[in-house]
């Protein structure tokens, strides 16, 4: 099995470059065989590329805004993307979101059997550079995670829906 964990964001809107900290914590750890560890950042058609080379999971970690739940708090969610047209998949190649570069790999012939984010709760998405104190404190915790859904994946255990928050 090949699992991809892909951390995006923006490091340069505070709490968005959760992922980048999340993809350094995990360069400290080992994780399991079969599984890489990729800081996209901001960086999604290098993704798209990636994707190509066709992957059993991917997880995606990245800020999420589910507003359920206090900033720093962790979620994993298996989303349902919706179909879209190529138009709306390009909009932008040097910014694409997420769901949009799973078209775009989608429509360029990759392919993705299953698709995980392991999200966090943001507190402040403003210009800066930097974590605000509850999403620091998650880093960690979100690593922790990480490593566990994909040993569950690769042991063809369910992921939970849910995790506690990191502060």
């Amino acid at each position: 099995m090949k699992i991809l964990v892909a951390c995006v964001g923006n490091i340069f809107l505070g709490d968005d470059g959760f992922g980048s900290q999340v993809a350094a914590a995990l360069a400290r750890r080992t994780v399991p065989e079969g599984v890489r560890v990729e800081d996209y950042g901001i960086r999604s058609v290098h993704l798209v590329y990636e994707l190509m080379d066709g992957y059993d999971v991917l997880v995606l970690v990245d800020t999420v805004g589910r507003q359920t739940g206090p900033a720093g708090t962790l979620y994993v969610i298996e989303p349902e993307l919706a179909d879209r047209d190529v138009d709306e998949a390009l909009l932008d190649p040097h910014d694409l979101a997420p769901g949009n570069a799973l078209e775009l790999a989608s429509l360029l012939g990759g392919s993705v059997d299953r698709i995980l984010v392991v999200g966090v709760q943001p507190e402040s998405l403003e210009e800066g550079i930097g974590l605000t104190d509850s999403m620091a404190a998650a880093v960690e915790p979100a690593a922790d995670l990480v490593v566990d859904v994909v040993t569950r994946e690769l042991a063809g255990l369910e992921s939970p829906t849910v995790a506690g928050g990191g502060g």
